[in-house]
Order: C-alpha cells, then sequence, then structure tokens
C-alpha cells in the first residue's frame, strides 16, 4: 500500500510564495516519475509541473518562470516552490507518483494520488 501526503497548501496573497511538499510512504524502492496536478472549481484537472526520478522536468506553460518542482529521492517526497502566485493559481494542488517499484520489485499500475491540498491567491 503506498500513501501520498500533501502539506503546505493555504491563503496568500497575489504575488506571493508557498511551497507545497508530497512525501510518499509504503513499501516503496523507487518512483519514477512525481508531479503535481491541481484543479480549480468548474474546470478540469491540469498538470502544473512533473520530474523523474533523474531530476528531468516539465511544466505547463502556465506556470513557467515562477514554480519549481524538485524532489529528494532517498525521501521518496516531492516539492513545488511556487512563487508570484495569480489569483488564477487558486485550485486544489494533488500530488501524483507513478512508476512505483516496491521493495519487492513490483511495479505498482496505475499510479497514486494524494487527498489534495488548498491553494488560495486572493487579497
Amino acid at each position: 500500500q503506498v500513501q501520498l501526503v500533501e502539506s503546505g497548501g493555504g491563503l496568500v496573497q497575489p504575488g506571493g510564495s508557498l511551497r507545497l511538499s508530497c512525501a510518499a510512504s509504503g513499501s516503496i524502492f523507487s518512483i519514477y516519475v512525481m508531479g503535481w496536478y491541481r484543479q480549480a472549481p468548474g474546470k478540469q484537472r491540469e498538470l502544473v509541473a512533473n520530474i523523474t526520478s533523474g531530476y528531468s522536468t516539465n511544466y505547463a506553460d502556465s506556470v513557467k518562470g515562477r514554480f519549481t518542482i524538485s524532489r529528494d529521492n532517498a525521501k521518496n517526497t516531492v516539492y513545488l516552490q511556487m512563487n508570484s502566485l495569480k489569483p488564477e493559481d487558486t485550485a486544489v494542488y494533488y500530488c501524483n507518483a507513478d512508476g512505483i517499484t516496491t521493495a519487492t520489485m513490483h511495479k505498482l499500475r496505475p499510479g497514486y494520488w494524494g487527498k489534495g491540498t488548498l491553494v488560495t491567491v486572493s487579497s
């Protein structure tokens, strides 16, 4: 069993910063890709950023230059540093982990999701 727990959401003023964290726990040997998605009210869930175990990154155009994704493979943890936040960044942010190999070398499919953390950007 794998669990993802997000933290770091909250209320911030436009132009402010927040840092999200997501820790994966369970019988994990490795995780190929970890990422952040978000879902605003009335909209579909969308990719914000992801990062592979080799530290290759991918960002949505809307967050490039403002958000930075990073990970600690030893801790199975992914981070999202969000700077210059805008009201349109308001959403529930979900952590995702895919390509999980367990300690017994089983491949887990599909990926796992956290329960989400709310980010509100408002004055």
